[in-house]
């Protein structure tokens, strides 16, 4: 932190689409700079290009080479590529996705090395973004590895909807014989501890959906459910994990049931994914749970036929600078709680999602 400022972390993603566009609208509100310290990892000329580009000049930069000299009321900026650095507004070029990873790689190295405290990372191109010798499937599964991490969990979150993702980026031949009563276990645990130490809430309530249509109409159109879903519930029940279902994915996802849920346990990418982006398209955020440090990203992608026309909502990147903020002060109130179990102010009771709650608002000092 910087003077009591949380230090935020942001990755340029990809120079040709709207990563850049979504920054200087967030950045042209000066509100944004009381919430936090602010450092872009990216290249000084792009952001030139596309200020001009959208004439907007009211921000005040700070170039710096290093987190340890940012400065508060400013926008601090790491120039990680060189001076031949350009945009081809809309394009998937080897530039950007070379200067996509630098950024990411960069970023992540000072956040192991707490020079930053929360990471967001702007939208890349995976294909642009592939190495030799090593596939890159997104930004989860890269930060996961990059930090020796095995069990996380993709996490959608809004205000209102949090949904989780069991097989992530995998191809749709493989979510059956990827999905495992193991597996669902060491989700709904990642959820689970995350509800209740990124979100705060005392007592998350979980609902799991089915693989099949229908939940599998008792095995006549599948039988994960019967032999792997449901009893990965029940063992969970046993731990202490207050889950649910499984429920079939279109009913459930459709009505008021869904509403009386903390955390929603999806089995595959696009049975979580559709859901939530027809519900929280502008405002959701893309929440790695389970990292060691605190990574949120806009729920949209590069947005090439938009980019530089100056139409790019910037509130999905917005709220996930905002959520990275919250979640790394939650994790703190946390640890104080923790830290101190027979001490708790509770000093309110909320209704949350259709059931009572707790929400504990500090640890007494003395």
């Amino acid at each position: 932190m910087k003077d009591g400022k949380i230090v935020a972390g942001i990755t340029q993603g990809d120079i040709n689409g709207i990563s850049y566009e979504v920054m200087l609208k967030t950045f042209e509100d000066n509100r944004i700079i009381d919430l936090c310290t602010s450092v872009i990892y990216g290249s000084t000329k792009v952001w030139g290009f596309y200020r001009n580009l959208l004439k907007i000049e009211n921000i005040n930069l700070n170039l710096i080479t290093s987190p340890k000299d940012v400065r508060n009321k400013c926008v601090n900026f790491i120039n990680i590529m060189n001076d031949n650095a350009h945009a081809e507004v809309g394009h998937s070029t080897q530039m950007a996705g070379e200067g996509s990873l630098k950024a990411l790689q960069a970023a992540v190295r000072d956040i192991r090395e707490n020079k930053i405290d929360v990471l967001v990372t702007a939208p890349i191109n995976k294909y642009n973004v592939q190495v030799p010798g090593k596939k890159f499937v997104g930004h989860t599964e890269f930060l996961a590895d990059t930090v020796g991490i095995q069990n996380y969990l993709m996490l959608m979150v809004n205000d209102n909807l949090k949904i989780g993702i069991v097989t992530g980026h995998i191809p749709l031949q493989d979510v059956s014989k990827s999905i495992s009563k193991k597996l669902i276990l060491q989700k709904l645990d990642i959820l689970n501890e995350s509800l209740k130490k990124d979100f705060l809430i005392a007592k998350p309530r979980i609902a799991v959906l089915g693989l099949n249509p229908h939940c599998g109409d008792n095995g006549l159109i599948g039988t994960e459910e019967k032999e792997i879903i449901y009893p990965a519930i029940k063992e969970a029940q046993e731990k202490n994990i207050l889950s649910f279902g499984p429920y079939s994915a279109d009913g459930f996802l459709s009505s008021e049931t869904s509403k009386k849920f903390d955390g929603i346990l999806a089995m595959y990418h696009d049975q979580g994914m559709i859901a939530f982006k027809s519900r929280a398209f502008d405002t959701g955020v893309n929440y790695t749970a389970g990292l060691p440090f605190v990574r949120t990203s806009p729920a949209h992608g590069t947005a090439y036929e938009i980019s530089g026309q100056g139409i790019a909502n910037a509130d999905s990147f917005r709220s996930a600078l905002y959520m990275a903020c919250d979640i790394f002060k939650n994790r703190k109130r946390y640890d104080e709680i923790n830290a101190n179990p027979l001490k708790i102010d509770i000093s309110t009771t909320n209704r949350h999602n259709g059931h009572e709650d707790i929400t504990i608002i500090s640890a007494n000092d003395d």
